[in-house]
């Protein structure tokens, strides 16, 4: 009995410090696909490739992660060691890119980034899951901070990459680049490995559900596809990354051509976009631990909504660009509460293969949002678009209504 009680209070007491070290790594993930939007112009400047080549190599991105996420996630649930698993996440995006440096050939960018679609998406269903299973009653909260990584790296990765190219050409960028990812794999290796052998000194080790052939996790995958808690939150949450794929294309395309603004000046919107986002994420986790996920993910997408409304009206206006960072507050705020409410309703065990599919409903939503609306903007005017934006946030929440209330609880 006594043990039992050491081990609890040794759950209780962990150190916040995982997480910091994990979000670093997320920030990573994301550093990486936002440095290459840069480098990508200059790329094809080089190689001398057409607009379809250029936008054919982000589409074997896309499509290799969108496609790789399930199967990810049933690997990650199938080997268990997190801590070798996100370190393989970090040098599989990094290392593609290194490649990259060295090529001179259409298509081994096109492998380049493939290979990068398929670690960037081997990341969410180790870390997630992981960081929930290490703090159970904290998860919305732990999940904000995970998210709020990916912030941090698509914001701050175009000052610093911008900064080096003054300097550097874009291959000795990607040479200096590769750096932080191999070294924060390292990092990641050694602390998580750390941190189970401590917690097997201390009688705190985490319960590992029982091993289960092929044949069961199978029939696992399909108890779980059928989970109406994982369906209604994928399909919401792929409305809600239709939004923001399509916004964050949109944007700065209105922004330059519509309000004349300067490359500096749009950067900076987009920097105040992801600013509120990372303001609003540990507020949104830490209230949905203590109110509920369904209250929080509702307002705020209520209020993107709303938002969204009032940028169509205001339009050509300073009110525009003030209401870009209320957006982010209330647009990023969901999407750590989105992966919390789903790891409460699924079962132990299983948490990668439903991070695996979340993401790649995701995916899809992510890459009809732009197309759907780059169509409706050349028929109807670039506003129509932001209609359209309106009313896939809505979407998004009306399925939040059909999410059940009664959800798994774990141990």
């Amino acid at each position: 009995m006594s043990e039992i009680t050491v081990g609890a209070e040794a759950v209780r007491q962990r150190s916040f410090h995982e997480v910091w070290v994990v979000s670093i790594g997320h920030a990573l993930t994301h550093w990486y696909p936002a440095t290459f939007y840069l480098l990508l112009p200059l790329i094809g400047s080089e190689l001398g490739l057409s607009y379809g080549q250029i936008g054919s190599i982000l589409a074997c991105q896309f499509a290799a992660g969108a496609i790789s996420n399930i199967p990810g996630g049933i690997f990650v649930d199938a080997v268990g060691r997190k801590g070798l698993l996100m370190a393989l996440s970090l040098f599989w995006i990094g290392f593609p890119y290194l490649v990259m440096g060295f090529s001179h050939v259409y298509w081994m960018l096109l492998v380049c980034a493939t290979l990068v679609g398929i670690g960037n998406n081997l990341w969410h269903p180790t870390a997630i899951p992981y960081l929930a299973n290490r703090f159970p009653d904290r998860k919305g909260l732990v999940m904000a901070f995970h998210s709020m990584g990916g912030n941090v790296g698509d914001a701050v990765a175009p000052l610093v990459i911008g900064a080096l190219l003054a300097t550097y050409s874009w291959r000795g960028v990607v040479f200096i680049n590769v750096v932080p990812g191999i070294i924060m794999s390292v990092m990641i290796l050694l602390y998580i490995g750390r941190i189970y052998n401590a917690d097997a000194r201390a009688g705190a080790a985490e319960s590992k559900p029982p091993a289960m052939t092929g044949a069961e996790r199978m029939r696992s995958l399909v108890t779980l596809m059928k989970n109406p808690a994982l369906v209604t939150l994928s399909v919401s949450s792929a409305f809600r990354a239709m939004t923001q794929s399509a916004l964050l294309t949109f944007l700065p395309v209105y922004l330059a051509r519509d309000m004349g603004y300067s490359a500096f000046l749009i950067g900076a919107c987009l920097f105040a976009l992801q600013a509120a986002g990372f303001i609003a994420a540990p507020i949104a986790g830490h209230l949905s631990d203590t109110i509920g996920r369904r209250q929080i993910i509702i307002s705020s997408m209520s209020m993107t909504a709303v938002i969204i409304l009032c940028m169509a009206f205001a339009g050509g206006t300073i009110w525009f660009v003030v209401l870009i960072a209320l957006l982010g507050f209330f647009l990023f705020a969901v999407r750590a509460v989105l992966q919390a409410w789903l790891l409460d309703a699924t079962p132990a065990g299983m948490g990668g293969s439903a991070i695996g599919m979340l993401f790649g409903t995701q995916a899809l939503g992510q890459a009809l949002g732009p197309v759907t609306a780059g169509i409706i903007a050349d028929h109807y005017g670039i506003m129509a678009a932001f209609y359209f934006l309106a009313a896939t946030i809505i979407l998004a929440n009306l399925t939040i209504f059909f999410t059940p209330a009664s959800l798994i609880k774990r141990p």
